[in-house]
């Protein structure tokens, strides 16, 4: 592999990458960044009914008269629900939960010195083999690295016995954070979009198939699809799931059947700042356990003729939060000048973006799939209210304009998702003077250039080493590991032992 030593060798610097530079920084108007407002949540009783008109913000880090009173709620609902065990939760590369679990009366000790994990969880392959492990040994691989709680997350696990978890960041040991940590990546670009004046509302729109288990199940076994899965059928599932999903605060606005058998898509009602990624995060493992409880497996991933999407749905609004940057005034159904230069910048790194959004193999196909010719790649296509398209813009409804970034697969990582589109449409507001013209409008606005996607995994990652703005934005560190490590994939993992991997592994 040629890129090994990059893949293992430790960098001790600090990434410079989330740093705006100052001449593009005075190319945005400058406003005031005010303290987002925190919603007062009953952690014991879960009540979300204010969620409307108090949006939860979980990046805020809360002040010690925050913390003692957050503790203290925590503290009723672990004597309340008689909690054994709490979950201290991070995402791995791939966007799969690793944790630690610890008994609940350390959990105050905890939340103060964190919990220690081997680094190598959450940055292994999915299915790490013996050879491979025992290849590796360097420093940086095998060091501890500490979960730290943001207790602002904890919840109580209806679907696991008497267990809550919280969502945690990532440091080394010495308290510097981890680099190639996606959830502190995509708080990093978060914060340069506050910087910059605005905040980003988003949701994810995700698909998952739900599988009938055999009575005995193993990494040979091909599952079957649960028949067609209509609205109605196995209410008593679904029903589990979305309650579920809102005591962990994670709100779900809609649920439906997909197109395909045993295909559900989940939609969540939009949040600020990382709660939307979280909630794609708890979804993650939450459809699983609940899955299993009905004998049944739930999958993210993509095989021949599936199609799981991973749509994130967003607009940009102000720093305070009160109007939608992509709304016009006009009354018309196009997008504001801002609302045309994210939208440029979002199709300029559009390439590098599909490395990130469909990061394997089999979930790459759905790009091609209208398409009867053998090609490379795919143009990046973009219109108003055409669920065709790859960048769909919608005006309609009370949301307001928003556009959905369909790159996406299921299986990918949702906190990458958030940080690279965020970071793609910065360079936009930066960069891109010119007014993007509509696909069907006959006028002389300058049509922004656009990046063909490539079909195949391998060209897609040379787009993302390649593109300086997400190079610089996502990291050094990170986009070296992260390359490094999908090229190990496809050298060490055969296509046909996909299917079986994944689905065992995202169960």
């Amino acid at each position: 592999m040629n890129n090994e030593e990059d893949f293992l060798q430790k960098d001790s610097t600090r990434d410079e990458g989330n740093e705006t530079e100052d001449n593009s920084m005075n190319k945005l108007r400058k406003k005031k960044v005010t303290k987002p407002h925190i919603c007062s949540t009953e952690v014991e009783e879960m009540d979300m009914s204010s969620s409307n008109d108090c949006m939860r913000d979980s990046s805020q880090i809360l002040a010690p008269p925050q913390l003692s009173s957050r503790m203290k709620h925590i503290r009723q609902a672990m004597a309340k629900n008689r909690l054994q065990f709490v979950r201290f939760e991070a995402t791995d590369l791939h966007g799969v939960s690793r944790s630690k679990s610890i008994p609940a009366h350390f959990f105050q000790e905890k939340v103060s010195h964190g919990v220690c994990m081997p680094r190598g969880y959450l940055e292994v392959i999915p299915n790490p083999k013996d050879s491979e492990m025992n290849r590796i040994r360097a420093t940086c691989f095998n060091s501890d690295i500490v979960l730290m709680p943001e207790v602002s997350t904890f919840r109580v696990l209806p679907w696991a016995d008497r267990t809550a978890r919280v969502i945690c960041d990532t440091f080394t040991v010495t308290g510097e954070p981890l680099l190639t940590s996606p959830r502190y990546i995509a708080k990093s670009q978060l914060s340069q979009l506050q910087a910059s004046g605005f905040s980003l509302l988003s949701a994810f729109i995700c698909d998952f198939c739900i599988f009938g288990v055999p009575e005995f199940l193993n990494s040979k076994t091909i599952s079957f699809p649960a028949s067609t899965f209509l609205n109605n059928h196995d209410q008593p599932f679904m029903q589990e799931l979305v309650d579920g999903l809102y005591h962990t605060g994670a709100n779900v606005e809609s649920f439906s059947s997909s197109t395909r058998p045993g295909q559900m898509e989940i939609c969540f009602l939009p949040e600020f700042g990382i709660s939307s990624a979280d909630n794609a995060f708890t979804l993650r493992t939450g459809v699983k356990e609940v899955a299993r409880k009905y004998n049944y497996i739930s999958s993210f991933f993509i095989e021949t003729g599936f199609c799981n999407s991973g749509i994130l749905s967003h607009s940009l609004w102000d720093v305070d939060r009160k109007k939608n940057m992509f709304c016009s005034t006009s009354g018309t159904e196009q997008l504001t000048i801002t609302g045309k230069k994210w939208l440029a910048g979002l199709l300029k790194h559009s390439a590098a973006l599909s490395c990130l959004m469909a990061p394997t193999v089999s979930c790459r196909k759905r790009y091609s799939k209208d398409s009867k010719d053998l090609k490379e790649s795919v143009p990046t296509t973009w219109g108003y209210n055409d669920n065709s398209c790859i960048f769909n813009i919608k005006c309609h409804g009370e949301k307001g304009t928003r556009i959905e970034n369909k790159l996406g697969s299921a299986t990918a990582n949702p906190y990458l998702v958030l940080a690279a589109t965020i970071a793609a449409g910065l360079d936009g507001l930066h960069s891109i003077n010119e007014v993007l013209a509509g696909p069907d409008e006959s006028t002389d606005f300058y049509q922004a250039e656009t990046s063909e996607i490539p079909l195949k995994l391998e060209d897609a990652l040379v787009a993302l080493e390649e593109d300086q703005c997400l190079r610089q934005a996502l990291g050094e560190t990170f986009i070296r590991y992260f390359v490094a490590m999908k090229k190990y994939e496809l050298e060490n993992e055969e296509i046909a032992a996909e299917r079986n991997k994944f689905l065992e592994y995202f169960i």
